[in-house]
């Protein structure tokens, strides 16, 4: 295998574009006794963030919170970050940077999993006529939406370095590629149109790419397993599926352990990220099972139900509550009623708002602590608040979409 098969081509100061790399959407406050790199600093910035917390609430695969060994969407994005730095490593990469792109790569994902991306998707294109999808949702949350609060006690937005931002918006697993080499022409992340358009900008942000469908592949099985999804019909499926590529076993265990080794092995600067034919060939027929036996099952059709009817009564309510520049005051009348609902949702959207909120008891902590962008503005295009709706929707944990609509059905 090619040992440091990459070095020279990584995110290091010696990269010919590092200054581009590592430059921000705004600066950050200074600390002249900081030991951490600009990447390293990204990296503990989202693992403080409250979107990276709440990972740990919101479905990968399967609902089911009352399950402790059931994989949650935090859960993988630690074998994604386990994975890639293992990969990244062995190449000669900057393990900082793909361990700061695999921790952030998630944070815009909606709850629910991908039945949510699919419910919030179908949302935007009814009522905006546009797509949602998480990848470029996890880059809105980084750019505008999270905070963090500063030496002064001020609350700031992320402004997360080029190299991290792009590896987010960039990493859609679900696009099938030979190899993965660096994209060529420096966009800014928000101007990618659609997941897997582009490849990322550096070869950290590829092996973060490829990194996630590793990732996933086994552990949805073995969930699948654990849960009585994949019976003893699908386990010798599975067992034959192994035997043709002369690998005794298909779980998680041996599938990252192979799929690591393999990439290391056939990974070169000229033929780029890439796994051999052969475990491309089992990659492709293990997620075509998968898809079969797992994510269309007919057991999971509840919940996909489920999911729509919480999503779709949340974000209606929400939107029946638009009025311009009185909004705000609207949302906290009806918080009489539904206090949960309406009194947090005004809260939240009081933090990203120009209005005037002398009238709430909790305005002024907003107007003197937060410094952050007014990405609503005064709320006067109702279009701007359909925006905020969704992002509300996308940001919550699937307990507490649960607690919302139960909140929102009480009489």
């Amino acid at each position: 295998m090619a040992r440091d098969a990459l070095r020279g081509v990584g995110a290091y100061p010696e990269h010919p574009r590092y200054a581009e790399l590592i430059a921000r959407t705004a600066p950050l406050y200074d600390r002249d006794d900081d030991v951490r790199s600009p990447f390293m600093r990204d990296y503990t910035r989202i693992l403080h963030s409250t979107a990276f917390r709440r990972l740990k609430h919101k479905t990968q695969v399967f609902f089911n919170p009352r399950n402790d060994h059931v994989c949650t969407r935090m859960e993988h994005v630690m074998h994604v970050e386990s994975v890639s730095h293992t990969i990244a490593g062995y190449l000669g990469l900057n393990t900082e940077l793909t361990q700061a792109i695999a921790t952030g790569h998630d944070i815009g994902h909606a709850p629910f999993g991908h039945q949510g991306e699919q419910v919030l998707e179908k949302l935007s294109q009814e009522v905006r006529g546009r797509s949602f999808w998480h990848e470029r949702n996890g880059v809105r949350f980084a750019d505008h939406l999270e905070l963090l609060e500063d030496d002064r006690l001020r609350m700031r937005n992320l402004h997360l370095t080029y190299a991290v931002r792009d590896g987010i918006v960039s990493h859609c697993g679900e696009v099938d590629e030979q190899a993965l080499i660096p994209r060529e022409n420096w966009i800014q992340p928000e101007e990618i149109e659609k997941p897997g358009e582009m490849q990322p900008a550096t070869w950290e942000g590829c092996v973060v790419k490829l990194a996630d469908k590793i990732s996933y592949l086994g552990r949805d099985i073995s969930d699948a397993i654990r849960l009585g999804i994949i019976k003893d019909k699908e386990l010798r499926d599975l067992r034959r599926l192994g035997e043709k590529y002369e690998e005794e076993n298909v779980n998680t265990t041996v599938l990252i352990h192979k799929l690591i080794l393999d990439v290391c092995e056939n990974t070169t600067l000229e033929t780029g990220i890439r796994l051999s034919d052969r475990y491309r060939s089992l990659m492709d027929e293990i997620k075509r099972f998968n898809y079969e036996h797992i994510y269309l099952s007919e057991r999971l059709a509840p919940f996909r139900r489920y999911a729509e009817l919480i999503l779709r009564e949340l974000f209606g309510a929400l939107c029946k509550c638009y009025k311009g520049e009185s909004t705000l005051p609207e949302l906290w009348r009806r918080r009489a009623e539904h206090p949960l609902l309406y009194g947090d949702f005004c809260r939240w959207l009081a933090a990203y708002v120009t209005l005037d909120l002398s009238a709430f008891e909790w305005g002024h902590t907003i107007t003197q602590n937060y410094d952050n962008e007014k990405v609503y503005g005064d709320l006067s295009r109702e279009e701007t608040y359909i925006d905020a709706v969704l992002d509300f929707l996308a940001g919550m944990t699937d307990n507490y979409a649960i607690d919302l609509f139960e909140d929102l059905i009480s009489i």
